[in-house]
């Protein structure tokens, strides 16, 4: 009991005094408001028309032209690790977020679990009254406990929100999403082709969250905490919201940097002498190499738009008008949020906050890409395949990127983009409204402030006090501060003195208006980093960090970099990792069972999560179904895992066995059986994959067999692609093919289930054992049972 009793307790209840403040839930003081905190998704400082970009953001601008603009706040430049400050208050590294939480890497300050004594937001408000619903994407939770037999812990349920509805992991499909309601996974409620969308769903069910409430208690207050997957990749939107910007982009990124640059100027969101910083800053792969002659990262260059081809033009056009699409859809969905508080006069009692996570994302590369899986794999994109595909972006065919020169456009007026230190990367908007109390509608703030800053605001906003202890464990001390005071006096001093960065490799420090950052380009594999140059800037008169300053004030540089290592020590940053992203997510992580020779799988349960199922790449492997077919006729899917973007499956069409294995969504490999299969109880029907090479290094080729019982009735020479099937993993099924499915060919309607007979198990053999002394094994056991 928080409280205790004091009451009379007798021997008779009516010689006995209740007292019900122990036993009470918690009641949030009358009148206390409601918090709206929106959390987007790659989206750059210049991309929404609030901050000069080309994007038509009209919700996004009501909030704005009802609060505050900060033009100097700041993310870690990736979306775990600011998420992670935005809800604790807490450095990134304290949080053991270094990375994001698929590229956990076993140490303290990158584990990809909060700590306890670092309690979030809804832990806070929930205890003090306020309902909290978390709708979006989470990306707080290790890669271990992202299943349905681990510990709930670190979900956001585990973590304060009393309702979710959203996914766990860095991205989803936004035709085909990993949706976890609470606790549970589920089944989207409709197919794209009758109009489902990602982003309309998860605001659905917020206003369903809402509205549950607020019919039982219409005076309690709520933190919703919206987090859409726009605008990170998949850029995925209804066509309509495509066609709203055709040839809006067709001048190129260069000219739109230099539109928008003009409207900042105009707006007074940067000084009025800003000038834009080359389109490749820190080098290219021509004219930089590693200090032990490491190529320049490929993907980090961007191609003047005066080199490209008509081809390449036209390509490049449409997926900024896709992205700009994407956006402008989620800002709709924003908009409903905001049209309903209005509607029930909630609005003018509703705290309203809008940030990125980060700066606009370079994974795209040069040339963008139709699939993004393909950067984590680390495989090159194929120009002429993506132009094939162009009439096909934004739709359930593409899991597609725009290239780095968009990245550099949505960042105007900053160097590089997401992952990296520089203000491209960690300089986002962020608006902040409350017009019943703070007023100042369409004011613009520029002190220096960071995501640890927001936890901290919402807090002094709401008059509650952070708690000593939360849920039994002491609480550390916060790193952000109150940006309330910036509110009532424009001019006044930052608050914030000191911000430490630290991201893949890319390093830098802020102190009082000046600046170091290293030129270290990020998931390199360069090392060496007490030989990393620093560049030193002014960024209050110099906020696009064009002007080098290093050899003027060398005893500057050298303090700012000594403060690096003191704050970085204070924070735990090391080690400092910039391995490349394959490196990284090929990383050995902890496992709920010891990894195994054998893995079975059953029909009609929930799909199992990638990270913690059978691992096939780049080895030998045997999938094995026992299935009873009692007449001709049987078909649909037997096993499958992945999509059609990197994924295999197993299916009977026309009375044939077939496997299919999409080649990180570049090309299909099928193998189709010569006979029809059987019918009986007890078959084994299998597909084997016998590795016998490796082209290029980590790609496994081979021959993959069909067999009957022990009679092979197919084959055929395929490869299979090195890493995940997706970043935060694609889910394994038995019986069906739940979202994107990995191949057109499956017979019947989605999800393709198996019928005319009965799958009993999957096994999958990746011990490298011959195929037929496994099948005698399998007879063996049948005989057994």
């Amino acid at each position: 009991m928080s409280k205790a009793f004091k009451g009379t307790v007798g021997v008779d209840i009516r010689d006995s005094v209740p007292d019900w403040a122990p036993f009470e839930p918690p009641k949030a003081p009358d009148g206390a408001p409601n918090v709206v905190y929106i959390v987007l998704d790659d989206v750059g400082f210049s991309a929404m028309s609030c901050y000069g970009g080309p994007v038509e953001t009209p919700n996004i601008d009501r909030i704005a032209d009802d609060g505050v603009r900060f033009t100097q706040w700041h993310t870690t430049a990736l979306c775990s690790p600011t998420r992670s400050c935005l809800l604790t208050g807490r450095n990134h590294t304290r949080n053991s977020m270094a990375c994001i939480t698929e590229a956990a890497v076993g140490f303290p300050n990158a584990s990809g679990t909060i700590p306890q004594e670092n309690g979030m937001l809804p832990e806070i408000l929930g205890e003090r009254g306020w309902n909290t619903y978390m709708v979006g994407k989470w990306h707080l939770c290790p890669t271990i406990e992202m299943n349905l037999a681990a510990t709930r812990r670190n979900w956001p349920t585990g973590r304060g929100f009393e309702r979710f509805y959203g996914f766990l992991g860095a991205e989803t499909n936004q035709w085909y999403p990993d949706l976890v309601y609470d606790n549970h996974p589920v089944d989207q409620p409709r197919s794209p082709e009758e109009g489902y969308h990602f982003t309309e769903d998860i605001t659905d069910k917020a206003l369903e969250f809402i509205k549950d409430a607020k019919a039982i208690a219409p005076d309690k207050p709520f933190f919703l905490y919206y987090a859409p997957g726009a605008a990170h990749a998949p850029h995925h939107v209804p066509p309509e919201w495509i066609e709203r910007y055709a040839g809006a982009f067709d001048m190129g990124y260069e000219a739109i940097r230099e539109r928008t640059l003009a409207r900042q100027k105009e707006m007074g969101l940067v000084p009025a002498d800003t000038q834009l910083p080359p389109l490749n800053p820190i080098g290219t792969p021509q004219t930089r190499t590693g200090p032990d002659g490491q190529p320049f990262p490929a993907l980090d260059y961007t191609k003047p738009w005066d080199s490209l081809s008509a081809d390449e033009k036209r390509l490049f056009s449409r997926m900024a008008e896709v992205y700009a699409g994407f956006l402008t859809h989620a800002d709709h969905h924003i908009g409903r949020l905001l049209d309903f508080l209005e509607e029930t006069g909630q609005r003018d009692n509703t705290l309203v906050i809008v940030v990125s996570d980060n700066g606009a994302s370079g994974e795209g590369g040069p040339d963008g890409s139709v699939n993004e899986n393909l950067f984590f794999n680390g495989i090159p994109d194929d120009l002429q395949r993506n132009l094939a595909m162009i009439d096909e972006l934004g739709g359930p065919k593409t899991y597609n990127h725009y290239p780095t020169g968009w990245a550099m456009a949505f960042n105007t007026p900053f160097k590089m983009w997401k992952r990296y230190e520089f203000n491209g990367g960690t300089s986002d908007p962020c608006l902040i409204a409350w017009p019943s109390v703070l007023g100042h509608g369409g004011e613009i703030r520029h002190q220096y402030h960071h995501a640890i800053d927001i936890a901290p605001t919402i807090l002094d906003l709401l008059g509650v006090e952070p708690p000593e202890v939360l849920k039994g464990h002491v609480q550390s001390h916060f790193d952000g501060v109150s940006m309330r005071y910036s509110f009532d006096d424009p001019s006044a001093t930052s608050a914030r003195q000191t911000q430490f960065y630290s991201m893949l490799g890319s390093r830098a420090i802020w102190h009082d208006g000046w600046k170091a950052v290293t030129t270290h380009p990020t998931i390199s594999g360069w090392s060496h980093f007490h030989d990393d140059t620093w560049e030193l800037y002014h960024t209050d008169t110099d906020r696009a960090e064009l002007h080098d300053l290093a050899a003027e004030h060398p005893e500057k540089l050298r303090e700012l970099v000594n403060l690096w290592f003191a704050e970085a020590g204070a924070n735990g940053a090391f080690p400092l990792d910039d391995r490349s992203a394959l490196e990284i997510l090929q990383t050995p992580r902890p496992q709920l069972a010891s990894p195994r020779e054998r893995y079975t799988y059953y029909p009609d349960v929930a799909d199992i999560p990638e990270h913690q199922a059978v691992n096939v790449h780049n080895r030998s492997y045997v999938i094995g179904a026992q299935v009873d077919i009692p007449a001709p006729g049987a078909q649909g899917v037997i096993f499958a895992h992945g999509a059609r973007f990197g994924g295999h499956t197993l299916y009977i069409k026309n009375n044939r066995l077939h496997y299919v294995n999409s080649f990180v969504g570049m090309f299909e490999q099928k193998v189709v059986a010569t006979e029809d299969v059987p019918t009986g109880e007890n078959l084994i029907l299998s597909a084997s994959f016998d590795k016998d090479g490796e082209d290029p290094p980590g790609v496994s080729t081979g021959i993959l067999s069909l067999y009957h019982g022990d009679r092979k009735v197919g084959e055929a020479r395929i490869k299979n692609q090195p890493g995940y099937y997706e970043l935060a993993g694609e889910g394994l099924c038995v019986g069906r093919d739940s979202g994107a499915a990995v191949t057109d060919d499956y017979p019947g309607e989605r999800p393709y289930r198996f019928t005319g007979g009965v799958i009993k198990r999957v096994v999958i053999d990746v011990s490298g054992t011959p195929y037929v002394d496994l099948e005698r094994q399998a007879a063996a056991m049948l005989a057994r049972e």
